[in-house]
């Protein structure tokens, strides 16, 4: 058996240490606070927490969907751009990855609030502002806010499968009697659906766990289980076995996502090298 250098070990010291406290560790209390009790048992028994997980399994999936299709449109036209001027639209675009949760909010408040210029320009046009603002204090206006910051990491995902796709192989392809359509579905399809798939997962998984936002906008009016799970924590009389139920579950649910993309991206590619 080959054995790790002594060096190797001293520089990666610290970083397993880091790891080891600040993961590991908190992540084993919170699971033995959780199989502690009844706690799981009880947030079956529980039907508000039941549904809040399923409105967040909801709320991620529609965001997820939006941000994938915005992100493969625009993915598409930024392969097609010259390399500079790309790479310098791609750190704009990024920026919205920069800002918290709370900055997000803030800004669609002064944008599309009971004062903001938007709702201020569409009542001159003769909209109700308490209408238009109701919407961004709801579920809608939370998928809107989560598409905003999803968006960025599905074109950044994209840009580079897209950028190295040989279109000669469409060429190819249509040379041979294929419409474009069957080209598209058999060609490139393939070859992006694995990252397109990977894409889709993870801002799933990120709009499901993310509470910032949604706090920010609509504190706990709208149900979902991140919000849940902050009010269990912020309440000082909290039950805290039932909090860490909440928390291994929201933890295996995005987990379970990803893993199933990635069994899904894996059995794509699988096929599409068979063909």
């Amino acid at each position: 058996m080959r054995q790790v250098p002594a060096l190797t070990l001293a520089l990666a010291a610290p970083g397993l240490a880091v790891l080891a406290l600040f993961f590991l560790l908190p992540l084993g209390v919170v699971v033995a606070e959780a199989f502690r009790g009844d706690a799981f048992a009880r947030f079956l028994a529980n039907r508000e927490l039941v549904a809040s997980l399923l409105n967040s399994l909801l709320l991620g999936i529609e965001a997820a969907a939006v941000a994938l299709v915005i992100g493969i449109a625009v993915a598409l036209h930024l392969a097609r751009l010259p390399p500079g001027r790309r790479a310098l639209i791609q750190v704009v675009i990024a920026l919205p990855l920069t800002f918290s949760g709370l900055i997000i909010a803030y800004g669609f408040i002064l944008v599309l609030g009971r004062a903001g210029f938007v709702t201020m320009l569409l009542a001159k046009l003769g909209a109700d502002p308490a209408a238009v603002a109701s919407v961004l204090f709801s579920h809608w206006g939370l998928v809107l806010a989560y598409t905003y910051y999803l968006t960025p990491r599905v074109i950044l995902m994209l840009v580079p499968v897209f950028a190295n796709f040989d279109e000669r192989q469409l060429q190819a392809a249509e040379s041979m009697g294929a419409s474009r359509l069957r080209a598209l579905a058999d060609v490139m399809v393939p070859q992006i659906a694995p990252t397109v798939i990977a894409a889709f997962a993870l801002v799933a998984a990120v709009a499901i766990g993310a509470y910032g936002t949604a706090l920010a906008l609509v504190g706990t009016q709208i149900n979902i289980l991140p919000l849940r799970l902050y009010s269990m924590v912020a309440d000082s009389g909290a039950d805290f076995p039932l909090a860490a139920a909440v928390s291994v579950i929201l933890l295996a649910v995005c987990s379970l996502l990803m893993a199933a993309a990635e069994i899904a991206a894996a059995r794509s590619e699988a096929r599409h090298a068979q063909h």
